[in-house]
């Protein structure tokens, strides 16, 4: 017997695993979980155990980071890669270029020029931004908290720093943001939640207190999805947020506010979260820049967690140039989090061009992504040709092996992480997020070790590949943004969060709605830099074509 499909000893192990873990379920809940398709990952992930046979060691066994010995056997399948063809039509559902924030509201690098040169004042443009969420927001819904007295007396220490002759470098007196799942001393970390709705913090997540290191002017928190345990802005406690480009439509999560607040002119850049995807995919439906670096590089204490295993911090921007000012504010070793890595630094030469570089593109994204977003993908595709790239199919069968795991492992985590409130405080949990974290007691008592094995096998091949080529790439999101609420899947941004690999989106082209789409890059562990400078690429020859 099956309930829609789901078989019935699925949904008797969910009863048993929750009544063993004191949580009360009830049929609604039940139902909910089939309908929305959460107890699919389950499916897939029983499939794939029963067909497979785990020898390799757990994934959790090795210090992650470290290069492991290459398997021949593990490799990309000993075939030659073949030449991937960039369609050279022109495009007939999409326009060429980004939204044009950078031009709209100018840029981080920009406004940092200007204060150096006391061209512009960081109290004058601290009051600009505080006006634009004033003017703007209640209609985007994209502040979670607005520290207005806190970011004026900030802007005015950084100005009279910088007249002192003390400046700190380029994000000294510019406006940013921050979201509202890092802690900032003296302010409530909601984390999207009613849970945590009076949760005060005495004290600052790394990322935070790095920004404030490099004199940053933190304007407000953003909004998220609860717990950012979900791919849109769909919140039951605080609302969606509206997508600057049309407020009709969602702005995708979980750092939706953060995307909101920086296309629209409310912040410079803004610190986004990504655990499958959640810096990415708004990155990609708001048409920003947003890179999720290798698990590591950035630290994550004082960060509410979602899954200790695949969570990653990391900036978002109007241009590549700005990104990468955040990054290299943002990284470095940190004691306090023991998936901290002590590596170097990033040196990104943005100028350095790809020429020679190989670039792996997936094979069959196609039948992943709609038609728009697709030619919007060789948009960006060709410019990387035109810069001398050279573009290669790759066949990747566990691509969507990867990103059946990579849910897996997200709800075998995120549900320890949650056990004691969804016991004691379940009434408090939005409907989405109660019913997606209760579907992962479903899985088998020794699921969570052999994802781990499977993660140090597929871990093994992706460095196999890497050895043919330098850049991976695939569209962002398999659709242009949907209307408000509604979230983005991450069947093409998870895969990267189980690898621990870097990846960025890059806007490239905007549908006929004027919605952005855009193009995604991963690079191999720790090699931020050519993930940058071939993302430079992108953004340099769109600009190009526009005249700027």
């Amino acid at each position: 017997m099956t309930q829609d499909g789901v078989p019935a000893e699925i949904i008797e192990r969910l009863r048993i695993n929750l009544n063993l873990a004191r949580i009360t379920l009830n049929e609604a809940d039940v139902q909910g979980m089939v309908d929305k398709g959460f107890l699919s990952t389950v499916l897939a992930f029983e499939d794939y155990a029963s067909a497979n046979t785990f020898e390799d060691l757990p994934d959790y066994l090795k210090d992650w980071g470290e290069s492991a010995p290459l398997n021949p056997a593990a490799g990309a399948g000993g075939a030659p890669l073949k030449p991937f063809e960039v369609s050279r039509n022109a495009p007939e559902n999409v326009k060429r270029g980004g939204p044009g924030w950078e031009k709209q509201y100018g840029t981080l690098a920009g406004v940092a020029a200007q204060i150096r040169a006391s061209e512009v004042s960081p109290v004058e443009l601290t009051k600009q931004a505080l006006e634009r969420i004033a003017s703007q927001d209640g209609e985007l819904n994209s502040f979670q908290l607005v520290l207005a007295e806190q970011a004026m007396a900030a802007a005015r220490q950084a100005e009279q720093e910088i007249q002192a002759g003390q400046y700190r470098g380029p994000l000294h007196g510019v406006p940013v943001a921050v979201k509202d799942l890092l802690a900032m001393r003296g302010t409530i970390t909601t984390a999207g939640s009613k849970i945590r709705a009076n949760d005060r913090t005495d004290f600052d997540a790394t990322a935070v207190t790095r920004l404030h290191a490099a004199g940053a002017v933190i304007v407000g928190k953003t909004r998220m999805s609860e717990f950012a345990y979900s791919p849109g802005s769909n919140n039951a406690h605080y609302g969606p947020t509206r997508n600057p480009a049309n407020p009709a439509y969602d702005t995708g999560g979980s750092s939706s506010g953060s995307g909101a607040a920086v296309a629209a002119g409310m912040a410079y850049g803004s610190l986004g979260t990504d655990t499958g995807g959640s810096i990415r995919v708004p990155a990609a439906l708001c048409g920003l820049v947003g890179l999720k670096p290798t698990f590591g590089r950035l630290s994550l204490y004082g960060a509410v967690n979602l899954s200790w295993s695949l969570d990653h911090v990391g900036p978002m921007t109007r241009t590549v140039e700005d990104n990468a000012i955040m990054l290299q504010a943002l990284e470095g070793f940190d004691a306090r989090d023991m998936r901290s890595r002590l590596v170097p630094p990033v040196a990104a030469d943005l100028h350095k061009g790809v020429r020679g570089l190989r670039v792996g593109v997936l094979a069959g994204a196609d039948s992943l992504a709609t038609p728009e977003v697709i030619e919007a993908w060789h948009i960006g595709l060709a410019e990387l040709e035109k810069a001398g790239a050279t573009l290669y199919e790759v066949d990747l069968p566990e691509f969507g092996l990867l990103r059946n795991l990579s849910g897996a492992l997200l709800g075998l985590e995120t549900s320890a992480f949650h056990q004691h409130n969804l016991s004691t405080r379940l009434e408090d949990y939005g409907e989405f997020m109660r019913q997606r974290v209760l579907a992962a007691y479903a899985y088998s008592p020794n699921a969570l070790v052999l994802v781990q094995q499977a993660r140090q096998l597929l871990r093994r091949r992706f460095e196999a590949l890497f050895q043919e080529i330098d850049l991976f790439s695939t569209p962002p999101v398999p659709h242009k943004a949907p209307l408000l609420g509604i979230p983005t899947p991450v069947t093409l941004t998870a895969p990267f969060n189980f690898l621990g690999w870097p990846a960025i989106s890059v806007p490239v082209a905007r549908s006929v709605e004027g919605l952005p789409l855009g193009i995604q890059l991963a690079g191999k562990a720790w090699d931020e830099a050519t993930v940058l400078r071939a993302a430079q690429v992108i953004e340099t020859g769109l600009s190009a074509d526009s005249g700027s």
